[in-house]
C-alpha cells in the first residue's frame, strides 16, 4: 500500500471513529486560542481551560496583557506548568501584537512563528482552528501516531510535519491534527497502547512489526 493511500484509509477510518474530533482549548478570538496555546505547552488542555476562564474575563486583549504587571501575571496563570516563562512569552508577544499590528492576532504563519513563544506548532493551530486556514499541527501525539503508522521515520516536528503535507491533501491538514490527537488519547497511548482494539491496526507498521511480534513471544 502507498504512503499516500495509507494515510487517506487510515484519515477515513479515525474520521468514523470521532467524527466531533476538534481542539479541547476553549477559546472564542485567535487571541484567546494564541494565550491558550502558549498556556498549553507541557500542560494539559483540562488544566489549561481552568485558568484561561477566569484568565479571559480579566484580559480582553493584546494590551490588556502587555500592560499587565509580570508578578500579576504569573499569578493569574500560576497552577500552569512553566508558568514564569510562559509570563514572560505572553508578555513579549502581546506587546509586539500592539506595536506592530494594533493588537490583531495575525493569520500567517511567518508572521505568527516571529512571534516570542510562538513556535510552528502554536502556529498552526491558530490557523487551522482560529482563522480556518489547512494546517498541520504537530504535538506529542500527532507525532506518535504518525511514527507508528509508519507515515514518517522522523523525529523531528518540522520535518513530520513536512513528511504529512506532502502525503495528506492540504484540506485534510487540520483534521488531521485532531484526529491523531484523538486517536492518541484515546487507543494509541505512549504507554501501553491499545493495539487489539484499534481500528487502524490493518494500516499500523507498529502493529505488525512490534506488537504483534510481541504477542507471539518473538523479538525480545
Amino acid at each position: 500500500m502507498k504512503t499516500e493511500e495509507k494515510a487517506r484509509k487510515v484519515l477515513d477510518i479515525l474520521e468514523k471513529e470521532f467524527p466531533d474530533a476538534r481542539t479541547a482549548l476553549e477559546f472564542k478570538t485567535p487571541l484567546e486560542l494564541l494565550i491558550a496555546t502558549i498556556l498549553s505547552a507541557q500542560a494539559t488542555d483540562k488544566l489549561v481551560n481552568k485558568v484561561t476562564g477566569p484568565l479571559f474575563r480579566k484580559y480582553r486583549s493584546a494590551a490588556d496583557y502587555a500592560e499587565a504587571g509580570l508578578d500579576e501575571l504569573e499569578r493569574d496563570i500560576g497552577s500552569v506548568n512553566y508558568y514564569r516563562n510562559k509570563a514572560r512569552n505572553i508578555k513579549a508577544c502581546c506587546r509586539k501584537l500592539v506595536i506592530e499590528s494594533g493588537g490583531k492576532v495575525p493569520d500567517s504563519l511567518e508572521a505568527l512563528t516571529a512571534l516570542p513563544g510562538v513556535g510552528r506548532k502554536t502556529a498552526n493551530i491558530v490557523l487551522g482552528n482560529a482563522f480556518g486556514k489547512n494546517a498541520l499541527a504537530v504535538d506529542t501525539h500527532v507525532k506518535r501516531v504518525a511514527d507508528r503508522l509508519g507515515l514518517t521515520s522522523s523525529g523531528d516536528p518540522d520535518r513530520i510535519e513536512a513528511d504529512l503535507a506532502a502525503i495528506i491533501p492540504p484540506e485534510r491538514w487540520t483534521r488531521t491534527t485532531h484526529l491523531f490527537i484523538s486517536h492518541g488519547r484515546k487507543t494509541c497511548k505512549a504507554v501501553n497502547p491499545d493495539c487489539p482494539d484499534c481500528p487502524v491496526q490493518a494500516c499500523c507498521a507498529y502493529f505488525r512489526e512490534v506488537y504483534s511480534k510481541r504477542e507471539k513471544g518473538e523479538g525480545k
